[in-house]
């Protein structure tokens, strides 16, 4: 990959139709021409084997199909490359786009800026590691231990006086006088004690506090310099959009919620692409991003598939970048013409929820199956639980309050049970088995979830090949069919589960959050999906009022 800008050769882009509008970088089918750039970028990497160790960590990367304004629809078409973050120590590599602002040039403010707070930071640990610091910890403890065991030991001598009292009272020879005074001796001997130890761990925590409070001022001002650094580092990134406006990231993010940019913004492979693009005179065609190397810890990323771009740190910049282009609008969801009650009596109803309805209302403004059952039975209804929009199933709602507690029990005490029939991307290894990922929510790639064996919550999920069916055999297509038996309840769990190379490694096919079926020709796949391929087929539970254990049922349509 010499040079920046790329040229295809006539052969790759005879008969091939360009888009009508800008890709929507949050929700998009990469296009052949951005395919086929991803393939010789991927094969440019494959050569260098200088960088194959870091790579195979992970690494995002994006391509840019563009061409010259005043060129022909038909030719003078090429494409530009990126890499997310730095690649080999450097946001500068042959063939790729250089940075939008370059933290790294020898001598640079950013540089200098990083210097002082590792100073800092240096300062702090030779503090908190030096023995004469960690001694006076130390001997701090010491003295609070020996406080609490001398005033544990005098108190257990009083204890043992008042026995000695007591029984001399009880033998009726007792000098109450003196016992008195030995009562009152021993708690002012108990207070003199409390008071001494105290003066001597007051005066030892004082000791520690001034090393404490210089150290919490270094900390303060790190914070500081950190704050200051990061400020002037996003006001260095002045972003362009296609009407030739100019904006810093600290103009961009501050209408947003968090106001402030994230760390790392416009250093993904999207922004420098585009900044690069509308700086040198080249007109956008489409883009798509994807994956190069083993999936990151937690996260779910399989080797050469396409990936929309984060919504946390490039939403706001890309909605910015992209104001003076036709961009493709975010698919509609309508929803379905006829509901397909599955049961319903006085006091629940289960239906049939196809894919792409969402089941309750939430933000696009399309009817959500709880709308439209209500209006179907002329009543209001109750959520008990929920179905991802793009997967379709057994949906139960309570007609009551009591009924909706009641059933909602159940899904918390986990005595429902659930079978999802799902088609997988890949072979899973086995025939069955019981995956075990606890998930919490993924801040930079809402709604996404990710693994976290800390602080994630407990997601467990058995699943089986059923019947005869060998894997990787359905219909010869690379596809699997797999029977997934949920028994936790958290958020994307199957998919997740599915996706995560230490689940099953086979994402759904047609998950468009943990794998991009649309580049099936890039990834191995000869299934072109229409949608998610996963359905809630029979959902089991006890019946509130009649005790009878019900299963609610709807095959899956594929």
């Amino acid at each position: 990959m010499n040079g920046i800008l790329h040229w295809f050769c006539e052969e790759e882009v005879a008969g091939v139709e360009l888009p009508g509008a800008f890709t929507n970088p949050f929700h998009y089918v990469p296009h052949p021409l951005a395919v086929t750039a991803a393939q010789q970028v991927t094969a440019y990497l494959d050569s260098r084997s200088e960088w194959h160790e870091e790579l195979s960590r992970g690494k995002m990367l994006g391509v840019l199909v563009v061409r010259h304004k005043a060129t022909a629809e038909s030719s003078g078409l090429g494409y530009i490359a990126a890499f997310s973050g730095n690649l080999a120590g450097s946001n500068r590599q042959e063939g790729f786009v250089p940075p939008v602002f370059d933290m790294l040039r020898p001598g640079d403010f950013f540089r200098r800026g990083e210097e002082e707070i590792t100073r800092i930071n240096h300062q702090i640990a030779a503090i908190e590691q030096a023995d004469d610091y960690r001694a006076l910890h130390r001997e701090l403890e010491q003295i609070r231990r020996d406080a609490a065991a001398e005033t544990e030991a005098h108190r257990a001598l009083m204890q043992a006086a008042k026995a000695r009292r007591d029984e001399a009272r009880a033998a009726g020879n007792a000098d109450e006088e003196s016992l008195r005074q030995e009562s009152q001796w021993m708690k002012a001997e108990l207070k003199r004690i409390k008071e001494r130890t105290q003066r001597a761990i007051a005066d030892a925590e004082a000791t520690v506090r001034m090393i404490d409070d210089y150290v919490d001022e270094l900390r303060e001002e790190r914070h500081r310099r950190s704050a200051q650094l990061q400020r002037r580092i996003f006001d260095q990134f002045v972003m362009l959009n296609a009407r030739g406006e100019r904006r810093t990231l600290t103009e961009i993010f501050a209408d947003t919620p968090q106001q402030l940019p994230p760390g790392g913004a416009g250093e993904c492979a999207a922004p420098k692409l585009l900044q690069y693009a509308f700086a040198n005179g080249l007109e956008p065609v489409t883009m798509a991003e994807f994956w190069y190397g083993e999936s990151p810890q937690g996260e779910v990323r399989h080797h050469g598939h396409f990936y929309p771009a984060c919504r946390s740190k490039c939403l706001p910049i890309l909605t910015f970048m992209l104001q003076g282009l036709r961009v493709e609008a975010e698919p509609a969801h309508e929803p379905h013409s006829r509901l397909r009650v599955l049961y319903e009596d006085d006091f629940m109803i289960a239906v049939d929820k196809p894919a792409g309805v969402l089941t309750v209302p939430g933000k696009l403004d399309a009817t959500s199956l709880q709308q439209q059952v209500a209006a179907a039975i002329g009543c209001e209804v109750h959520v008990v639980h929920r179905l991802d929009m793009d997967t379709s199933g057994v949906v139960v709602f309570a007609k009551d309050c009591a009924t909706h507690r009641a059933l909602q029990r159940q899904f918390a005490q986990r005595s429902t049970q659930k079978c999802y029939i799902a088609l997988l991307q890949g072979t899973p290894c086995g025939r069955e088995g019981t995956v075990s990922l606890p998930l919490r929510p993924d801040v930079d790639h809402r709604p996404q979830q990710m693994v976290d064996f800390v602080h994630g919550k407990p997601a467990i999920t058995t699943w089986k090949v059923p019947g005869s069916q060998e894997p990787n055999e359905e219909r010869g297509t690379g596809v699997t069919r797999v029977e997934l038996h949920p028994l936790t309840g958290r958020t994307h769990q199957l998919r997740v589960h599915c996706a995560h190379p230490q689940g099953l490694n086979a994402p759904i096919l047609g998950d468009k959050l943990y794998n991009n079926s649309a580049a099936t020709a890039y990834c191995g796949c000869n299934v072109q999906a229409d949608r998610m391929y996963l359905h809630a087929e029979w959902l089991e539970i006890t019946h509130p009022t009649t005790g009878e254990r019900i299963r609610f049922t709807a095959p899956a349509p594929f």
